[in-house]
């Protein structure tokens, strides 16, 4: 089925896909001429009609939508329209990056802020209660510079709490995507349950890459990349500074508990590098964008 709207939005062009997922810019109308550009996020074609999967983006929709900073894309709604269930984000006009950085680097200072930036939203997340003020005990669980999106106006926004993790089905639509293995934690390999820790290292491995150009655990195949993340075979950080050395050595750690003891822990240390080198801010981000 081709779709050329969802409900109340027209579709004007497909963002991306994913194994599981696309995602399209679209754009809302309403009264005396008014019209906003959303990102609408569907199940591939060949995957709608799937009870679990659809139960899985409703659950998805449902998690995000209560969670409002401003380091995390927002979820303004969950649609149906003709048996096809969607889910409204905000658009961010801007870019991932990972396309952004694909040929060429961010200076160290703007790395720094983007890596605040997201332990900001992350410790936010971390945070969440539900109504009776009990933790809901969230975990991104895909932080990588594929889903952390800038703005034209230089805003650091964390996007896509994935679908994929959110079901066993996962395995059916090829798994995990090519190179998200460089991004999990040791935990994270062996299935056992995350925690906030496994967040901070695949941050830890997200502030090396945007350092360096480079995964700090990439091997020749999946498998390889793997081996050298349970085995903790970090390359020399000789291409960064000691200080940030040091916070990256830290998030990377294979044990849960000699990384930092919360998000908000690693967002100070990476305040305190910040300070130390010349300040900018999200105009500065804008203008490399």
């Amino acid at each position: 089925m081709t779709l050329a709207a969802l409900g109340p939005y027209a579709l004007v062009r497909r963002l991306g896909r994913g194994g599981m997922a696309e995602v399209w810019l679209a754009t809302a109308h309403g009264a005396s001429g008014f019209e906003r550009a959303v990102a609408v996020k569907t199940l591939v074609p060949e995957l709608r009609g799937e009870v679990a999967l659809e139960r899985a983006l409703i659950h998805e929709a449902r998690l995000a939508g209560r969670l409002h900073h401003r380091n995390l894309v927002a979820v303004l709604g969950l649609g149906l329209d003709d048996g096809v269930y969607y889910v409204v984000l905000e658009y961010v006009d801007g870019g991932d990056l990972a396309t952004l950085t694909h040929d060429r680097r961010l200076p160290l200072p703007l790395v720094l802020l983007v890596i605040e930036e997201l332990a900001q939203g992350l410790a936010y997340v971390h945070g969440v209660r539900d109504d009776r003020g009990l933790p809901l005990a969230l975990v991104h669980r895909d932080v990588s510079p594929s889903n952390v999106l800038v703005s034209r106006a230089g805003e650091v926004k964390l996007a896509d709490f994935g679908l994929a993790k959110a079901t066993a089905l996962a395995d059916r639509t090829g798994g995990v995507r090519k190179g998200k293995h460089a991004y999990m934690s040791p935990e994270q390999l062996l299935g056992e349950p995350l925690t906030p820790a496994s967040d901070q290292f695949a941050l830890g491995v997200t502030l090396l890459e945007l350092a360096t150009g480079a995964r700090p655990f990439d091997g020749d195949t999946p498998l390889a990349t793997m081996d050298n993340v349970r085995a903790g075979r970090l390359p020399p950080l000789d291409a960064v500074p000691a200080d940030v050395a040091m916070i990256a050595r830290r998030a990377l750690a294979g044990e849960p508990a000699a990384r930092f003891p919360s998000m908000e822990s690693l967002r100070l240390a990476i305040a305190t590098a910040r300070r130390a080198r010349p300040p900018v801010a999200m105009a500065d981000l804008a203008a490399w964008l």
